[in-house]
């Protein structure tokens, strides 16, 4: 995993040693010294992290110049609107700190490309960030936040995007929409599955969803070009499901089932709406020997697929009922033993 550091690691020290730059970090500063507040506007950058501020200097706001600036490991319970005043600011880290909210308008520092609130005490993702429209990198790990928005899809300029150590139990739909995004992170969170539409991040290189809940992956995955994938700790199944559940189909479903595969022709002037939408949701039965389809009732099978040439990923799929089961070529035989399946997945645990 020493790859995967170089998307995730902090901002370069180096920001805070250039010409107009201050390292004022491990000073044991509550206050901002006066040769700092004496000339303001002269300041690119300044570390102020490991120190003893509680709320975001008021005097900072007079810092209209400053590129960087980095809160980190202080006691910040509250930014103040003084930091709305940095119409400059490119990156802006306060992690680990005990911060729970923004300022209202944070979405209109537009500049912002690189925030940092890992490590705090956010309940709830800011819809603050949603509106930050050249955000790059966004580090939000370990807080305490329990969904997304669907608005973070609006977040179409972000590059890297870490969420890992939440209780996330669900992502979003919409965080297929952020095409740029070559790195994400989703570990140590409560998420059961991902979405499908993950098939639109096309630049995608790291992935990581290890200690989880998942327990299978959508199809459209394997078309992903990922360089970095990592599964390991969720509950992945390690053999082929041989009992398959199958709830029977209503009345409603199997005389849409036979006006779909019959090719019966229908129009608003012979069915309500409401049929139409549900004739128009039918899905087509995956097993290429079969031409059904299916609305609600349907069989959850898993396959293994080769995915780079480096895993087996179990993928979910979905039948039209149980007689379509089939068994591709690489599939597991009935003599296969259990041990047999494990050590395959260990290829995916591992990754």
């Amino acid at each position: 995993m020493a790859q995967s550091l170089q998307y995730f690691s902090s901002s370069s020290d180096s920001e805070f040693h250039d010409e107009n730059s201050e390292d004022l970090s491990h000073s044991e500063l509550d206050v901002l010294p006066n040769y700092l507040t004496h000339d303001p506007q002269t300041w690119k950058s300044i570390q102020l992290s490991f120190n003893n501020f509680t709320v975001f200097p008021e005097e900072l706001g007079t810092f209209v110049n400053l590129v960087n600036i980095d809160l980190s490991n202080n006691g910040l319970t509250y930014i103040s609107d003084s930091l709305l005043n940095l119409s400059a600011l490119q990156n802006f880290t306060a992690r680990n700190n005990l911060l729970d909210g923004l300022p209202k308008d944070f979405g209109t520092m537009r500049t912002l490309e690189t925030v940092n609130f890992s490590g705090n005490k956010f309940k709830e993702f800011p819809m603050q960030l949603t509106e930050l429209e050249n955000l790059k990198t966004l580090h939000f790990g370990a807080n305490q936040i329990t969904y997304l928005p669907n608005a973070i899809g609006n977040m179409r300029s972000l590059e890297i995007l870490y969420l890992g150590g939440n209780s996330l139990t669900e992502v979003p739909a919409t965080v297929g929409s952020l095409n740029h995004l070559t790195a994400l992170v989703l570990c140590d969170n409560q998420l059961n599955s991902i979405p499908p539409t993950f098939v639109n991040l096309r630049k995608l290189q790291s992935l990581s969803l290890h200690n989880n809940k998942i327990a299978t992956l959508p199809p459209e995955i394997v078309s992903l070009n990922l360089v970095e994938l990592s599964l390991r700790n969720n509950p992945l199944v390690a053999r082929f499901v041989q009992d398959l559940f199958f709830k029977p189909p209503s009345l409603l479903e199997l005389s849409g089932r036979v006006i779909k595969i019959e090719r019966v022709p229908y129009s608003e002037k012979d069915l309500p709406s409401r049929l139409i939408c549900y004739l128009n949701s039918a899905q087509q039965c995956v097993n290429p020997m079969c031409k059904g389809v299916f609305f609600d009732s349907k069989v959850e099978q898993v396959k293994f697929v080769d995915f780079c040439g480096k895993y087996r990923l179990p993928l979910l799929q979905y039948l039209c009922s149980p007689v379509c089961s089939y068994k591709p070529a690489y599939a597991e035989s009935d003599t296969d033993s259990e041990h047999s399946a494990k050590s395959k997945l260990k290829k995916v645990l591992l990754g």
